[in-house]
C-alpha cells in the first residue's frame, strides 16, 4: 500500500518534507548486507509499559520513575490519602496529569480539585501537597521556564479548608533539586500548613487548569525550546494513514482511553488505556485507531530512556499483522 510519510522537528508545526512510501518496505527488515554495520533488525523491538488506571489499594509509595535522562522526567503514582510533606523544587516546573479518581493539589498558589483529564503546572519554586482519594495520575518534571500554549479551563483558588476533614497545624517542607528525586533534598523542615495556604491572598499568580478537548489531531500544551506536551485525539478511519518522523525528539505516549495499533518500524503493538510507550528519534510510525483514542504526548529532545521494566513488547512486523489492525480499525 502507498502511504505518506512526514518529517517534522520538534520546533515548527509545519512539516519539513513529505516522503511517499510503500508502506510493506518501509517497516520491512531490511535486505542483507555485507558491511560491519548495525542493522534494523539488530535493534529490539519496542517495550511498553502498563500501569492499571483503576486504582489498587497500597500502601503510600514515592511516585514510580517510567522515563528519565538528565532535564526530564516522567513518573506514575497512585494516592489514597495524604502526601506526607510539602515540596518545593529548584530546578523544574513540575505538571501532573489526572488519571483517574480525584486529588486536591494545595499550593501557595492557591488549591485546584482535580479530575481526570486535567492537567496543571506547578511553578518552580512553589511549594505544594497533594490529597488524592483512590487516583492515579502522571508527574512530568520539565526544565523551568515551561510556557502554557492554550488558554486554561479554570485556574487554582484560595480554599480554606483545603478539604474536608482538614485540620491546622505543622507538617515537613522538603526543598529538592535534580527534579525532586529520592535522595536529593536540600533541606527538610517543619513548616506551618495555615501560613503557606494562606499566601495565596498575598500572590497574583495563579496555577491554570487544561483539559483534554474533543479536538481531532494534536494540541500542545506545555513547551520548552526543547521539550512539548500535549495530547492526541484519533478516530477509526479508512485504512489510509500517515507515518511521522520527528528528526530530533524522543517521543513518549500515554493511551488515556480507547485502543489503537502503533505501526512502527520497530514493531507493531496494540496500545490500551494505561500502556506508556517510547518512539526512538527519526523513527517512523504511525497510528490505527480501532474506535474514538486519546494519548498524551511528549517530545523531547534529548534521548529520554526508560528506567523501569517492560511488561510486553511489540511484536515483529508482517503483512498479516498489519492487515489485521487495519480490518479491525474499519470494521
Amino acid at each position: 500500500m502507498r502511504v505518506v510519510e512526514d518529517v517534522v522537528i520538534i520546533r515548527s508545526d509545519r512539516t519539513l518534507r513529505s516522503i511517499d512510501r510503500d508502506e510493506h518496505l518501509l517497516l520491512a527488515s531490511p535486505y542483507p548486507s555485507k558491511l560491519p554495520i548495525k542493522l534494523w533488525n539488530d535493534h529490539e523491538h519496542l517495550p511498553v509499559v502498563h500501569f492499571p488506571q483503576t486504582y489498587v489499594e497500597q500502601r503510600f509509595a514515592p511516585p514510580r520513575g517510567v522515563y528519565e535522562n538528565d532535564q526530564l522526567r516522567v513518573e506514575w503514582q497512585v494516592m489514597n490519602g495524604r502526601q506526607p510533606f510539602y515540596h518545593r523544587n529548584c530546578d523544574v516546573d513540575e505538571i501532573s496529569y489526572q488519571i483517574d479518581g480525584e486529588r486536591t493539589l494545595m499550593t501557595e498558589l492557591g488549591v485546584i480539585e482535580h479530575r481526570p483529564g486535567e492537567f496543571s503546572r506547578i511553578p518552580r519554586g512553589v511549594g505544594h501537597d497533594n490529597y488524592g482519594r483512590k487516583e492515579s495520575h502522571l508527574l512530568f518534571y520539565l526544565p523551568a521556564p515551561v510556557d502554557e500554549l492554550v488558554e486554561p479551563i479554570r485556574t487554582s483558588q484560595p480554599v480554606m479548608p483545603p478539604f474536608p476533614g482538614w485540620e491546622p497545624g505543622e507538617i515537613n517542607e522538603a526543598v529538592t533539586q535534580c527534579m525532586g528525586a529520592v535522595g536529593n533534598d536540600i533541606a527538610v523542615f517543619p513548616a506551618d500548613e495555615t501560613l503557606l495556604l494562606e499566601r495565596v491572598h498575598a500572590e497574583p499568580e495563579r496555577m491554570r487548569v487544561h483539559s483534554i478537548g474533543g479536538s481531532a489531531g494534536t494540541t500542545w500544551i506545555y513547551a520548552t525550546p526543547t521539550i512539548r506536551l500535549g495530547y492526541v485525539n484519533t478516530t477509526a478511519g479508512d485504512g489510509s494513514r500517515r507515518y511521522r518522523r520527528t528528526l530530533d525528539a524522543d517521543e513518549i505516549q500515554y493511551q488515556v482511553s480507547g485502543t489503537r495499533t502503533l505501526a512502527t518500524q520497530r514493531g507493531i503493538v496494540e496500545l490500551c488505556p494505561g500502556d506508556f510507550v517510547r518512539i526512538p528519534l527519526s523513527l517512523a510510525h504511525a497510528s490505527i485507531p480501532h474506535e474514538r483514542s486519546t494519548h498524551v504526548s511528549l517530545l523531547s529532545h534529548l534521548e529520554l530512556p526508560q528506567v523501569i521494566d517492560t511488561t510486553r513488547t511489540a511484536d515483529p512486523y508482517s503483512p498479516e499483522r498489519l492487515a489485521a489492525a487495519v480490518e479491525r480499525s474499519q470494521a
